[in-house]
């Protein structure tokens, strides 16, 4: 047999009349219904006791309605899924109370439970069909206590058993629809738990993409410059030992200098990861003139950084313009260190109010500047403007480059200053 009345999951912790004990109204509902169901049994035993007392049916009608009470009882023991057992069940319910509706037409009332029982068990179409029993049971009841012919006798039950049947339609599918709209409203919340987890996964990753791009620009303006330095200087030195011991001397001693300032930044990379020459305090202006000093020391003669400042800015810098500013130097005279060829080279930094420009110039050279940017070459090197183009963007300024070839290049870094006062870090 094919049970469709209700799916698995309504009857899932469902009682009697099928109604499931999660929620509160289907809860006071049952209650009524079996409080209706005992109210109507004991009201048609009394009154049968009272019209017709000492006669050879009572004893039979006593023993039938003690039964009829107990087998309700046991209904809900034996669960609510419509199993064999409990259809067995509920054909002996029926079946005793048509016995004491034939004895006894008083309790033909007691139906209106059971209407709801046999809806929740069977199967729609056998559901209905037992409706029709039960119903036709009340009015031959109803017709054996009347006098008379009386309409309203064979209209109102099957009108009632209609109201019943509709009533529990309704709940069942608005229980259905609710238990819809729960799960519905968890896969919601799951897909946004999911969202909200991937998008945080995603945020993770940019944020370690976007360190892993800012510790390379670092490395590559400090240690990579210094390192690079300094082998270029142990290379002259060897070169010059025999020959040159006083020269090699000097290569050696400011190799060493330049050890002594990578030793330095990598300790604050360890620290705060901010610029040595700024943690030294000075200010911007400050590391500027020290870095034109040591550029021009280290290359000893071969090329001269001179360091300039105009006007006067009516606010401190934020303490993440200075770095970047003082990298974009590191790293653009690195550049003309390393492949301009120049003599000369200078240090602007002009302070407009709204904004402040560093400019970078030589005299080397010089390059024909590719209309998308300078692209990075294979190898270690030719990370240098990619990197300097990077900071800028990320403070929301512009980078310009002017140079041909045999005419110097400068390069001029603008970055707009907050209208606020940047609180410290």
């Amino acid at each position: 047999m094919e049970h469709r009345s209700g799916s698995p999951e309504v009857a899932e912790g469902s009682g009697i009349f099928g109604i499931s004990g999660s929620d509160p109204d289907a809860r006071w509902l049952a209650l009524l219904m079996h409080a209706a169901f005992f109210l109507l049994l004991g009201a048609s035993l009394t009154r049968f006791l009272m019209r017709h007392p000492g006669e050879a049916r009572t004893p039979w009608i006593i023993a039938l309605s003690i039964t009829l009470a107990v087998l309700y009882l046991l209904g809900p023991v034996l669960g609510s899924r419509p199993t064999p057992r409990r259809l067995t069940w509920l054909g002996v319910l029926v079946l005793v109370w048509m016995v004491l509706v034939v004895l006894a037409p008083s309790f033909a009332w007691c139906a209106v439970p059971l209407f709801y029982t046999g809806l929740r068990i069977l199967p729609p179409r056998a559901a209905l069909a037992l409706v029709a029993l039960l119903t036709a049971f009340v009015v031959a009841a109803q017709l054996r206590l009347a006098t008379g012919f009386d309409p309203n006798l064979v209209l109102a039950p099957p009108a009632v058993a209609a109201v019943a049947t509709a009533v529990f339609v309704h709940m069942q599918r608005q229980a259905v629809r609710q238990r819809e709209l729960a799960a519905r409203q968890r896969e919601l919340i799951d897909d946004l738990l999911r969202t909200r987890r991937e998008l945080a996964a995603t945020e993770r990753r940019e944020g370690t993409l976007a360190e892993r791009q800012r510790l390379s620009m670092e490395i590559h303006d400090t240690l990579a410059q210094g390192l690079s330095s300094q082998q270029m200087l142990l290379q002259a030195a060897d070169r010059t030992w025999t020959a040159d011991p006083d020269a090699a001397r000097r290569h050696v001693r400011t190799a060493t200098g330049i050890a002594e300032r990578n030793l330095a930044e990598a300790r604050r990379f360890v620290h705060d990861l901010a610029p040595a020459d700024l943690a030294e305090g000075g200010g911007l202006e400050a590391a500027l003139h020290a870095l034109a000093a040591r550029e021009s020391a280290q290359a000893a003669g071969a090329l001269t950084v001179h360091c300039h400042v105009e006007g006067t800015p009516h606010a401190p810098l934020p303490d993440r313009v200075q770095s970047a500013l003082l990298r974009i130097a590191q790293g653009a005279l690195a550049n003309v260190r390393e492949h301009s060829g120049a003599s000369a080279a200078g240090l602007t930094l002009t302070h407009l109010g709204d904004r402040v420009v560093l400019d970078v110039g030589d005299n080397g050279r010089g390059f024909t500047v590719e209309p998308g940017g300078p692209r990075p070459t294979a190898g270690v090197r030719g990370h240098g403007l990619p990197a300097i183009r990077a900071r800028v963007h990320q403070l929301g300024g512009t980078l310009t480059i002017e140079s041909a070839p045999g005419e110097g290049t400068v390069l001029s870094a603008e970055v707009p200053l907050p209208t606020t006062p940047e609180e410290p870090a």
